[in-house]
């Protein structure tokens, strides 16, 4: 791109400082993806810089011009910086959707023998276990480790998990192609910005539109190159289960339970479900598990006692495969209070026995290497 260069400003530094701009939903810089329009160097020192947005009610705006703001006023030399905003027209919006999908449209790019994304589907037996609240710090904590994490809100009827996160705008348009909010690193879609009644506006869907729904926010939302694909999903085994199982055969479940021998009891039957639909069963979490007393410090079993440790050991026995227990999590109210205040307990409040805890489990699971089964190794035999 030509620029008009001044005596006194390093055009290439500024081409650089414009390269370390990535814009905050594609996560990818703007030199790469066809936003920068135009820059131009006065001798006073002003740097004006042309930018393309993707759409014009585009909700990043004021993110993007103050982020190329900072990095150009970094320069040595510049004075001042205006950024000057466009629209893309229709055929650069088909170029970037051309040049980020990089498949066929309908293809779900998790499901793909080479995809190197770790797919977890997080389940429950039942509902009030904090499936959701657990999903959505483990997500947090992953994403502070440095891995890129998305995570699809599954549960249609009883989404929760934009509140948590904080990421209730709702997702750009480009060409079709759904661009996530991101919220805390994760980027996040969920059924909330379908629903033009808002929060408190039902879903009233039957099963085929349960897994079409699935299906598109697999397959239409941009997700780029993810580390970790989370699905929290809603309790029980019914559509969404055996939906996950067929869109997505390579994820694993992670089952949630409490201590109490009955919800052990109904949160086998999550983990069983594996048999049935050729799946693994990563672990089992026990949340709401026992907690110090604040007065004399013995341990308070609110909610009973080896309920998690149970479960594991009995999908290892159904399933004929080692299950771990992947963690206790003690019972903590500001767990439940970040979660009202979109505040994960990870990052509020690391040292809690309980953040501590959803942190070592997202350790584990984010570590985990991906199997060899189903890829493509690209290996011919020999000819003889």
């Amino acid at each position: 791109m030509p620029i008009d260069q001044s005596r006194t400003i390093d055009a290439a530094a500024v081409q650089a400082a414009l390269a370390t701009v990535e814009d905050p939903e594609i996560h990818r810089p703007i030199t790469e993806i066809g936003m920068l329009k135009s820059v131009e160097i006065a001798a006073d020192g002003t740097v004006t810089v042309g930018v393309y947005l993707t759409v014009s009610g585009c909700p990043m705006r004021d993110t993007i011009t103050a982020r190329v703001t900072a990095a150009v006023g970094a320069v040595a030399g510049v004075s001042s910086v205006v950024v000057e905003l466009d629209v893309m027209g229709d055929e650069q919006r088909a170029e970037l959707k051309k040049l980020l999908r990089g498949h066929d449209e309908r293809e779900i790019p998790f499901a793909q023998p080479g995809s190197l994304t770790r797919v977890y589907a997080i389940a429950s037996g039942k509902g009030g276990v904090g499936k959701s609240s657990v999903t959505a710090n483990l997500a947090v904590a992953m994403a502070a480790m440095g891995l890129s994490v998305g995570l699809v809100d599954a549960d249609v009827y009883g989404h929760s998990i934009p509140r948590m996160l904080g990421a209730t705008a709702p997702p750009t348009m480009v060409e079709g192609m759904i661009m996530p909010p991101t919220g805390f690193g994760v980027r996040v879609i969920s059924m909330l910005p379908f629903k033009p009644g808002g929060v408190t506006q039902p879903v009233a869907f039957r099963g085929p539109m349960l897994h079409r729904a699935l299906q598109q926010f697999l397959a239409d939302v941009w997700w780029g190159d993810l580390d970790v694909l989370l699905l929290d999903l809603p309790p029980g085994t019914g559509d969404i289960a055996i939906s996950t199982a067929q869109l997505l055969p390579n994820a694993e479940i992670v089952v949630v339970t409490t201590p109490q021998s009955a919800a052990a009891d109904v949160a086998v039957r999550a983990g069983t479900l594996a048999e049935q639909t050729h799946q693994k069963v990563a672990g089992v979490i026990e949340n709401m598990s026992s907690f110090p007393c604040p007065h004399c410090g013995e341990p308070i079993d609110l909610f009973g006692f080896g309920g998690g440790a149970l479960v594991a050991e009995q999908l290892t026995e159904a399933l004929g495969t080692n299950v771990p227990l992947l963690g206790q999590i003690p019972f903590d109210v500001k767990l439940r209070e970040g979660g009202d205040s979109g505040s994960p307990l990870v990052l509020s409040h690391p040292d809690e026995p309980a953040a501590v805890a959803l942190s070592a489990i997202a350790r584990t699971l984010g570590a985990r290497p991906r199997g060899l089964a189903g890829m493509s190794l690209g290996l011919t035999p020999a000819a003889r």
